[in-house]
């Protein structure tokens, strides 16, 4: 049992820390000596027990670092922000660094065994440009090639997987927000609460009745896309408000504050938001001769967008407060974490008779397309 423990800690840190790396590019050069020598074998036996053995190790350790440098600097500092010329500039720049730094390799193998490299290599030119517009020139463009590939491939593969996942929740969600916002009782207590006002206020009914069709008009046609303009999902939910306010009894104090500058073009995923305002609406105490309230607050500081929510709670409900009206916790965070990886921050807290929620995430500008086809 303690073997096959030390067992499976050494396989996590050798997954962990990405060690597999190592004898990947080993066996990819490998191969390209093998298709060179057409014997698997001869290949071997030179790489291994002869002074090309230099060369190899050359080959190998710079191309893997100008590969990692490609992949994991030039490609999100340059090629992802749209700095094109920047990226090409600086490829440009690895490759020929790569394939000078390759070429030193052919003479320390000449060193070891003791040969010049016409002795070593054959008769050939091994001035320092012929050397590296040769073989190390072309084997770093196909190196860097090669490995551009599969990362490319693996993160689409990854991108359609989240689709897949972000468009399943996307649709139980929006499934679970329908079905608690299209019950009778919210449509009944909607509507009567808007009749009883037409004999009362007439004005007050008719705005309710305008907001109710926005409301459903929302829901129904406006909400389909992944991102929609932050200012007209802060209208939905400020309608969501109007009308709730109708519906609840005279005890529940509503306080809703907005910061929210116009003339910004940020987008916010449909049904984030609602998420934690309909839970706050659901189960907040409604017991006479207590403190019933409800307090929302939004604003917005550059791209960020900062949310504030509370509500006092009975103690009957502060058991399942937490489940988000049937949605559930995990699920939001998972949705979030689909959406917005590594771009918000989510504190949640239920105490005694309160339940609490701050929510900050970054919006991005002009977002049209899926968030998640963004390689």
């Amino acid at each position: 049992m303690a073997a096959l423990s030390f067992g499976k800690v050494n396989q996590q840190w050798f997954f962990k820390y990405k060690l597999y790396h190592i004898p990947f590019w080993f066996v990819y050069h490998y191969i390209w000596w093998v298709v060179a020598m057409g014997n698997p074998f001869k290949a071997a036996s030179n790489i291994l027990f002869t002074p090309f053995f230099a060369k190899f190790i050359f080959y190998l350790v710079f191309q893997a670092l100008a590969v990692y440098f490609n992949l994991y600097f030039l490609i999100p500092k340059f090629l992802e922000k749209g700095k094109f010329t920047t990226y090409i500039a600086l490829l440009l720049l690895t490759i020929f660094c790569t394939a000078s730094l390759i070429v030193p390799g052919y003479f320390v193998g000449a060193i070891v065994a003791g040969k010049t490299p016409e002795e070593l290599y054959g008769k050939g030119t091994y001035d320092f440009w012929h050397m590296v517009t040769g073989g190390p020139l072309s084997s770093t463009v196909a190196s860097l090639t090669f490995a551009m590939s599969i990362k490319l491939t693996r993160n689409w593969l990854n991108t359609q997987r989240r689709q897949q996942l972000l468009e399943k929740e996307k649709l139980e969600t929006e499934l679970n927000f329908l079905k608690y916002q299209f019950n009778p009782h919210f449509l009944f207590n909607s509507i009567n609460s808007i009749f009883f006002l037409i004999h009362k206020n007439p004005d007050m009914a008719s705005a309710s009745l305008a907001k109710f069709s926005e409301l459903l008009r929302h829901q129904l046609y406006e909400c389909n896309d992944h991102q929609i303009p932050l200012l007209k999902e802060i209208g939905y939910l400020e309608n969501f408000i109007e009308l709730e306010k109708l519906r609840q009894n005279e005890h529940v104090k509503v306080t809703f504050e907005r910061e929210i500058p116009d003339g910004h073009r940020l987008s916010i995923a449909p049904f984030i938001l609602m998420t934690f305002l309909e839970n706050a609406f659901k189960h907040v105490s409604r017991n006479a001769g207590d403190n019933n309230w409800i307090i929302i607050r939004l604003s917005l500081t550059g791209q960020q967008l900062n949310f504030y929510i509370a509500n006092s709670i009975a103690l009957d409900e502060a058991r399942d407060v937490i489940n988000y009206g049937g949605i559930g916790l995990k699920n939001v965070r998972r949705r979030l974490d689909l959406i917005y990886p590594g771009q918000y921050e989510l504190d949640i807290r239920k105490g005694e008779d309160d339940f609490e929620v701050k929510f900050q995430v970054t919006l991005e500008e002009n977002v049209i397309a899926p968030v998640m086809q963004m390689a």
